[in-house]
C-alpha cells in the first residue's frame, strides 16, 4: 500500500483484516541506554541495536548524521504510535547502515531482532511483478497479450456504465485485460479503496468466500468492470490476479515459482505467504491506528497470526512476509540490473522497462486514494513508482528511484544514482503514522548522506 490516509478498519476481525491486506496490499553492537541519540526521550530504555561502524564516512554516509535518523523515528516510539522499528541501508557495495530499536512484541517485551519476520503488504507487488517479468523474458506472453489464454474466467469482460451504480447496467468491454492493464494496475477491476459500491462488495464477497484460487476466478468473473481496461490506475486487486496469471502460465503454484525462480536464487530463506510454526516466535505483533480513540490496538498478534497457516489465495497484492536482510537481496538485485553475483534473475534490460513510467499524463492527474499531489514528480512503472521531477516531489532524492511501501508502514526504495538501497520495517497499520514515517525515512536517509 502507498502514502494515504489509510484505512478504517478498527473493530474488524483479524482474519477480515488479512483479507482487507490481500486487497491491497543479529550481528551489531550493543548501545547503552547512556548512548542512545537525542530524540529516544521516555523510550530511552529501549533495546537498541545498531551497526559497529566507526568510521565517520562508512558507506559515504555521516556515522553522526545516521543518529538523526535513529533518534527521529524513535519519537514516533516516544508517541505510542509504532512498537519498534529497523531501518537497513546497502550502499556502494556494502550494508552501511542497520538499526533494530525497541520492540517486535510491546507488550510481551520481545525485542526486535534482524531476523524479525514482517508483513510486508504491498511490497509484495514489487516482487510479483518481478515474477511476471521472469516469464515474459521466458517469451510466455507480452504485455499487450490478452490473459483470456490463462484466465479463461476474465474473459469477454463487461464495463459498468456507472462505476457506483447497479451490476446489471453493462456494456462489452472494448478490448481484453492484458498483462500490462495487470502490471500497471489498470485493467478495470473494481478496488476497495474508492467509494463503497455494488461492484466493491461482489468483489470482496468472491475474495472471502472462495475455497482456492480457481474458485476465486471463477467468482471474480462474475463482477463487470468499473472502467475499461486501461483507462484508469486503479490500486488493488491486480497483482493477485497476476499471481494467478504467473501460477497458470507457469504450471506451478505461485508460491511454489517465487521459491524456485526467486526466493530460493536470491537465500530469501523468510520470505514466503505464511509463517510455518518453528518461525512464529519471530513474526513481529502487527499493530494498527485507530484514528477514532487515537491510540494503538493489536492487528493481527505473533503466536495466533492469520499468516500461521497457508493461505487459500495466495496475495501477490498484499501477502507476503520477509525480513528487512531478505527484501535487501531483492532490492540489490534490482539495484544491479537483475542480478546479485552470478545469480541473474532478470536482464537489465527488463529491469530498465519495468522502472519506466508507464502512466499517462491523465492518468497521473486523478487522486491516489485521497491524495490528489501523490503523482506529481513520480509516475508507475511495472510494480514500482518512478521519481522523474525531484522539484515536484517536494522531499531530498534522485530522479529514477523507484521502490514501493505497504499498509503496516514497510518501505523499500532504490537510488541507482545514489547506488543505495533504503527499507524500512516497521508493523503499524492504517492513520497517518505511516506515510509520516515513512516521508521522514526517506528525509532523514538523504540527509546523512556524506560524499
Amino acid at each position: 500500500m502507498a502514502e494515504s490516509g489509510g484505512i478504517d478498519c478498527v473493530g474488524k476481525s483479524p482474519m477480515a483484516r488479512r483479507r482487507l491486506l490481500q486487497t491491497m496490499m543479529a550481528g551489531g553492537a550493543m548501545v547503552s541506554a547512556n548512548s542512545l541519540p537525542t530524540g529516544l526521550g521516555q523510550a530511552a530504555d529501549l533495546p537498541v541495536t545498531s551497526p559497529a561502524a566507526d568510521n565517520p564516512k562508512a558507506g559515504g554516509f555521516s556515522s553522526a548524521r545516521f543518529k538523526e535518523l535513529t533518534g527521529g523515528l524513535s519519537t514516533y516510539i516516544d508517541k505510542g504510535e509504532i512498537g519498534g522499528f529497523i531501518t537497513l541501508i546497502h550502499r556502494h557495495g556494502a550494508i552501511a547502515h542497520l538499526d533494530v530499536v525497541a520492540w517486535q512484541d510491546q507488550e510481551n517485551k520481545i525485542p526486535l531482532k534482524r531476523d524479525t519476520i514482517f508483513r510486508i503488504a504491498s511490497m509484495s507487488k514489487p516482487v510479483t511483478s518481478v515474477a511476471t517479468l521472469i516469464l515474459l523474458e521466458e517469451g510466455k506472453f507480452r504485455l499487450e497479450d490478452p490473459i483470456d489464454r490463462w484466465l479463461p474466467e476474465l474473459a469477454d469482460r463487461k464495463v459498468m456504465r456507472n462505476p457506483a451504480g447497479s451490476l446489471d447496467d453493462t456494456y462489452p468491454s472494448p478490448r481484453p485485460i492484458t498483462v500490462g492493464d495487470l502490471l500497471t494496475q489498470r485493467p478495470g477491476i473494481a478496488s476497495h479503496f474508492d467509494a463503497p459500491s455494488p461492484a466493491i462488495a461482489a468483489r470482496l464477497a468472491a475474495l472471502n468466500s472462495a475455497n482456492d484460487v480457481d474458485d476465486w476466478l471463477k467468482k471474480l468473473g462474475q463482477v463487470p468492470l468499473i472502467y475499461p481496461p486501461g483507462e484508469r490506475f486503479i490500486y488493488g486487486y491486480s497483482m493477485d490476479v497476476l499471481a494467478a496469471l504467473v501460477a497458470r502460465a507457469s504450471g506451478s503454484s505461485f508460491s511454489d515459482f517465487l521459491q524456485s525462480r526467486l526466493f530460493g536464487p536470491l537465500g530469501m530463506v523468510d520470505s514466503a505467504f505464511w509463517v510455518p510454526e518453528a518461525k512464529l516466535t519471530r513474526l513481529a505483533v502487527a499493530y494498527e491506528w485507530d484514528s477514532k480513540t487515537g491510540k494503538r490496538g493489536i492487528a493481527d498478534p505473533a503466536v495466533k497470526s492469520t499468516f500461521a497457516i497457508p493461505p487459500k489465495v495466495p496475495s501477490g497484492a498484499g501477502g507476503l512476509v520477509s525480513t528487512a536482510e531478505d527484501y535487501l537481496k531483492f532490492g540489490r538485485m534490482l539495484l544491479q540490473g537483475g542480478a546479485i553475483g552470478e545469480t541473474r534473475i532478470l536482464s537489465r534490460k527488463t529491469v530498465e522497462l519495468m522502472t519506466s513510467d508507464f502512466l499517462t499524463p491523465d492518468q497521473r492527474k486523478m487522486p491516489f486514494f485521497y491524495d490528489k499531489d501523490f503523482w506529481a514528480g513520480q509516475g508507475y512503472g511495472l510494480g514500482v513508482s518512478v521519481v522523474d521531477n525531484v522539484a515536484k516531489r517536494g522531499e531530498p532524492c534522485s530522479v529514477g528511484q523507484y521502490g514501493w511501501n505497504g499498509a503496516y508502514g514497510t518501505l523499500w526504495f532504490n537510488d541507482p544514482k545514489e547506488d543505495m538501497t533504503a527499507i524500512l520495517m516497521i508493523q503499524t497499520a492504517y492513520g497517518e503514522t505511516s506515510p509520516r514515517i515513512q516521508r521522514d525515512f526517506r528525509t532523514l536517509v538523504y540527509q546523512a548522506i556524506n560524499d
